[in-house]
């Protein structure tokens, strides 16, 4: 009985300063989005090294994944890698939520001072030499054949489409419609095709219930995701996010424009609560807004052994030696406690469809090296009597501020304004207003009994008395007719 065969997710081929004294309250990582492919690029001169991580659910028999590759892999080309690894990587570099905390207006200093200060497929388990003879007439050649881990691999050269598309469906995969024609250019193009499927015995091994990354390196002219195969048969946009390593600066992708993602906006404290939610629409919203076919830059940042900050704020310990050896950065050298090498890290988001991205990801290592991240701040306000004559200034401002980051919340994510009111008037009960409280009368004379009165204020006041009182005492002139 065959089993349904979603072909390749993601996978690939291919050759403002902030002040660093936030809290982090909360990230936004990987795990928000549905169908979400991960992927580590390490791209050096022309070498890159591709690690894959699927978000497959379901029996471990049925996966499989089908990806183009430039050239024939060898078996050390070939390795099996931890998923803490992206966990890592993907907490570290999330859009996050920061926060601070206003000082009180009314705090004085004491007199004394102090200096301290991919998306899987589904096929049915077949043996490998039982493949390897139903290739013959196919015009299918099993160019390798390796068992790495608990996986499976067949590496395959084909002529054409219309074989390699029979050569799959008898071997018991279900080709999805328009599978034939995504495929054809990959063969044009003389690209080989990487096929992986789950060895129960060899995972029984490992105790391992999970599958693990697998990541595969290569030369290759071109820098590039092929990630039209993996459209072949999705119900819907998928996303996609990309953690570049480079020595030189930002990855950018080149067919498509590479945005920054919406940041640094002072957002509601609310907001901490559904932040996960938040960031979700903000990004549904900016990839509306920018037409769709678009990369969104989420992160970007110098992570080099000399540098010692590389977020704001950080959330654990950054990549060490031991990750980025995993990672496949492999100029970077041991160097006391840490390491020496220059490494730039990039981390993109791609949300793609058949419709939006009708050609694979193209990538260029740029030596662009502004740091970036997507961050959003809430600030808490002052607590205390506010009984000071500080207090007011300060509470118009906060008045200010909240309504302001209403206007942002409203911008970014498109939440509501008016259920949220009283958000914005919530401390409107502790400012002073000028005439409300008792005054000293006496007509013109009149001023607030907590502030000391103008001088300037009062002779004003005179003059204007004096006209009134010449206005009317003034006779009217008799006119001759």
């Amino acid at each position: 009985m065959k089993k349904i065969l979603t072909i390749a997710a993601v996978i690939l081929s291919g050759s403002a300063a902030w002040a660093f004294c936030g809290f982090y309250v909360a990230k936004a990582d990987a795990k928000l989005f549905n169908k979400t492919s991960q992927v580590i690029l390490v791209r050096d001169g022309e070498k890159s090294t591709i690690t894959m991580s699927s978000d497959f659910q379901g029996d471990v028999k049925d996966f499989a994944m089908v990806i183009p590759v430039p050239v024939v892999l060898k078996k050390e080309d070939i390795r099996i890698s931890d998923r803490a690894l992206f966990d890592k990587i993907d907490a570290y570099s999330a859009p996050r939520m920061v926060e601070y905390y206003d000082n009180d207006p009314c705090y004085r200093e004491p007199e004394y001072s102090r200096d301290y200060d991919m998306v899987p497929m589904m096929a049915e388990s077949v043996a490998m030499d039982a493949m390897e003879t139903k290739s013959v007439g196919y015009q299918v050649k099993i160019e390798a054949k390796y068992t790495v881990g608990e996986y499976d691999i067949l590496i395959l050269s084909a002529k054409e489409s219309g074989g390699l598309e029979r050569w799959l469906t008898d071997n018991g995969y279900k080709i999805p419609s328009g599978a034939k024609e995504v495929l054809d250019p990959y063969i044009k193009s003389n690209l080989k095709f990487f096929v992986v499927k789950v060895n129960l015995g060899e995972l029984a091994k490992t105790g391992n219930k999970d599958l693990r990354p697998i990541q595969i390196s290569f030369n290759s002219p071109k820098f590039m995701l092929p990630i039209r195969l993996g459209m072949a048969n999705a119900s819907g946009p998928q996303d996609m996010i990309v953690y570049a390593f480079t020595k030189s600066g930002r990855v950018e992708v080149t067919n498509y424009r590479t945005v920054e993602i919406p940041s640094n906006k002072n957002v509601p404290l609310f907001v901490q609560e559904k932040f996960g939610q938040f960031y979700k629409d903000l990004y549904t919203r900016a990839w509306k807004r920018e037409g769709k076919s678009v990369a969104f830059l989420e992160y970007s940042w110098d992570v080099s052994g000399y540098v010692t900050q590389f977020c704001d704020p950080c959330v654990g310990n950054p990549p060490m030696l031991n990750d980025f050896m995993s990672a496949g950065v492999d100029w970077v050298q041991q160097y006391h406690y840490g390491y020496q090498g220059n490494v730039y890290f990039t981390r993109l988001h791609v949300t793609y469809d058949r419709a939006t991205f009708p050609q694979d990801l193209q990538f260029q290592e740029t030596p662009n090296k502004e740091q970036f991240q997507a961050r959003y701040v809430i600030t808490h306000p002052a607590s205390g009597s506010f009984d000071c004559k500080e207090a007011n200034t300060y509470l118009i401002d906060l008045q200010k501020r909240r309504q302001q980051e209403i206007s942002n919340m409203v911008a970014l994510a498109g939440w509501d304004a008016a259920a949220h009111v009283s958000y914005q008037s919530e401390y409107n009960k502790y400012i002073k207003k000028t005439g409300t409280k008792k005054t000293k009368q006496g007509g013109f004379f009149a001023w607030n009994m907590d502030e000391s009165p103008d001088f300037t204020v009062i002779l004003l006041s005179l003059l204007s008395l004096s006209l009134v009182f010449f206005a009317l005492t003034r006779r009217p002139v008799p006119v001759n007719k």
